[in-house]
């Protein structure tokens, strides 16, 4: 049995627009919490090491986890509410997002309850989105993944999201803080474009690249997902599906590079083994954008 992954950042709700333009429906979102849902339904053992709320969305999130098998005992629990995101999807089903985040259980991270690595350690931590960039959290949860990591690889997942910080300088900056305690970065071409708009996505890729730093994945929608190391690239295309939207795919190919930790050293996803990987984490992320909201697929499905 190996030991559970850890997930960290933030379960939200997503508002999303109902039936009507007067109503919206409020759904389980963040880029981590889709993404602890997905490894849970890869049949991978998952702890959410996050900030929830007391209150009813905090319970529909805890509610919801639990059904899928998401451990829940490491959350840090609080009185504050849970914070709140309000979707817009266009014709092609893609999403944008304005946060409502002050003052909220999401990010409140008190360093005192988060677990100690060091006495019983994850397989693996995945950490990213807002969580890694909201302020005091942030620098409390950084301090403790910089732990984490003596013990475990660490996947690093930016999620960029302009509308909460635009200021592209000061959100490069933030990214890279990040950047030197992970082992692997996940990113989408749109986040680099934003990071790095006087560059290609391989050359941004490639600068991120370090010793301890072996591989940065590029999802790039329904152009596939390429793999970055330092001797090579590695592309599959994307799986065509009827796009019903495309919350949560990304968040879904985070969870297959970290399924592929749990039984592989992180030295070792290259060549042959990182494209049969890639190749999962397309399919695995088709099958999230044919349905409506974050619904990854489980591993029967996959294989």
């Amino acid at each position: 049995m190996i030991a559970p992954v850890w997930v960290s950042g933030e379960a939200l709700i997503d508002l999303l627009p109902g039936k009507n333009s007067e109503t919206l429906r409020a759904i389980v979102g963040g880029g981590p919490a889709n993404t602890a849902l997905a490894l849970a339904r890869l049949a991978i053992p998952v702890e959410f090491v996050s900030g929830l709320s007391h209150d009813r969305f905090g319970q529909q999130i805890s509610e919801q986890f639990l059904a899928n098998g998401v451990g829940i005992e490491l959350a840090i629990w609080s009185d504050l509410p849970t914070c709140l995101a309000i979707v817009s999807l266009d014709d092609q089903g893609g999403a944008t997002y304005h946060f409502h985040i002050k003052g909220t259980a999401t990010f409140d991270f008190d360093p005192a309850l988060l677990p100690d690595p060091a006495l019983s350690p994850p397989s693996a931590l995945h950490v990213g989105t807002l969580a890694t960039l909201v302020e005091p959290g942030a620098s409390h949860l950084l301090e403790w993944a910089s732990r984490v990591a003596v013990h475990a690889p660490v996947v690093f997942d930016p999620n960029i999201r302009p509308s909460v910080l635009s200021d592209r300088a000061k959100y490069a900056s933030s990214v890279q803080r990040w950047i030197e305690i992970a082992n692997v970065v996940k990113v989408s071409e749109d986040d680099l474009r934003f990071l790095f708009p006087d560059r290609d996505f391989i050359t941004s890729a490639r600068s991120w690249l370090a010793p301890s730093r072996p591989l940065v994945v590029v999802t790039r929608g329904e152009d596939g997902i390429v793999g970055v190391t330092s001797d090579e690239i590695v592309e599959v295309p994307g799986v065509r599906v009827a796009v019903v939207d495309t919350v949560g795919a990304g968040d879904t190919v985070g969870a297959v590079i970290v399924e592929a930790l749990t039984t592989n050293n992180v030295m070792n996803l290259k060549g042959e083994i990182l494209r049969t990987i890639l190749a999962r984490a397309a399919k695995a992320a088709a099958l999230t954008c044919s349905r409506q909201g974050c619904q990854p697929p489980s591993s029967a499905e996959l294989d």
